[in-house]
C-alpha cells in the first residue's frame, strides 16, 4: 500500500463536498457493521465547510445521528464558549443542527483546573470505544487537519506527546504557544479504521509537498508520522497540493 492516498480538489468548497460524502459513507459502513459510528471531531478552520455541509440537506439527512458517537481530536485549555474551542466551532458549524444525544457528544474538558486530569478523564470516556488487540480505542474515522509547522490534532513539533505510547489522551505544554491542549495520541491515531488529514490553502503547499516527497516520517512535521493500518488518505485543496504531481499517490 502506498504510504499516502490523496485527493486534489478545485477548492475549499469541493474538498469539503468529497469529505462529507466520505464521512457519510463511513457512518453508513460502521452502523451496519457494529450499530454505532465513532468519529473523532477536529478543529481549524478547514473541517468548518465539511460540518456546515454535514449540517444541512442533504448530507444531513444520510446519517443515523442518532447512532453516532461524537469525539475530539484535541481540545484548546479554554471553555466551550471560548471563541478558540474547538468544542464550540463544531456544536455551532454542526452538532447544534443534528439529532445527535447530548450524552452521545463527549467534549474535551478544556477548561479543568488540572489539565493533566481532564486528560485521564477523557481518556476513560474512550472505553465505550471497541479495542485493537493491542488495547487501543479504535475510531470508526479520525478527522484530522494540519498546519503550517506541520503538526496535527495538538502534536505539535518538539512536544513530549509525540513520544507517548502509554495512554490514549494527554495533555501536553506547547512552548511556541505558551499553552496547554488536550490531545489524542498517536497510538490512538493510529489505531483508527479511517485516518483523513483535510488540507487547504496555499501556506501549506510547502510542507505538504516535503511530506509526500518524503521516503518516511519527517521529525520536523508530527503529521507525517502518522502510520494507520489502513493508510492515510488526504483531502487536499489545489493551493495546498500546488507542488505535486497529483497521481493521487505516494
Amino acid at each position: 500500500m502506498p504510504r499516502y492516498r490523496y485527493q486534489v480538489y478545485p477548492d475549499t468548497d469541493a474538498l469539503a463536498e468529497a469529505a462529507a460524502r466520505d464521512f457519510v459513507a463511513a457512518a453508513g459502513a460502521a452502523i451496519r457493521e457494529h450499530g454505532v459510528f465513532f468519529v473523532a471531531l477536529a478543529g481549524g478552520s478547514t473541517p468548518r465547510a465539511l460540518y456546515a455541509l454535514l449540517a444541512a440537506p442533504p448530507y444531513r439527512e444520510q446519517v443515523d445521528w442518532a447512532r453516532v458517537q461524537v469525539f475530539f481530536g484535541d481540545e484548546r485549555c479554554v471553555g466551550p464558549e471560548d471563541a478558540q474551542s474547538n468544542f464550540r466551532m463544531a456544536r455551532e458549524t454542526l452538532l447544534a443542527h443534528v439529532p445527535v444525544p447530548a450524552e452521545q457528544i463527549h467534549r474535551m474538558q478544556g477548561e479543568a483546573a488540572d489539565v493533566r486530569e481532564a486528560a485521564r478523564r477523557y481518556a476513560a470516556e474512550l472505553a465505550i470505544l471497541p479495542a485493537t488487540a493491542a488495547g487501543w480505542p479504535r475510531f470508526d474515522l479520525v478527522l484530522l487537519g494540519m498546519g503550517e509547522d506541520g503538526h496535527t490534532a495538538s502534536l505539535f513539533p518538539g512536544t513530549a506527546i509525540l513520544e507517548e505510547r502509554s495512554v490514549p489522551v494527554a495533555a501536553v505544554y506547547v512552548d511556541k504557544l505558551a499553552a496547554w491542549r488536550i490531545s489524542l495520541t498517536l497510538p490512538v491515531l493510529d489505531a483508527a479504521a479511517r485516518v483523513r488529514v483535510l488540507v487547504s490553502g496555499a501556506g501549506k503547499r510547502g510542507v505538504v509537498g516535503e511530506i509526500m516527497g518524503a521516503d518516511g516520517p519527517l521529525e520536523k512535521y508530527p503529521v507525517s508520522w502518522l502510520t494507520p493500518r489502513a493508510g492515510v488518505i488526504w483531502h487536499l485543496d489545489a493551493a495546498a497540493a500546488a507542488a505535486l504531481a497529483h497521481d493521487g499517490q505516494h
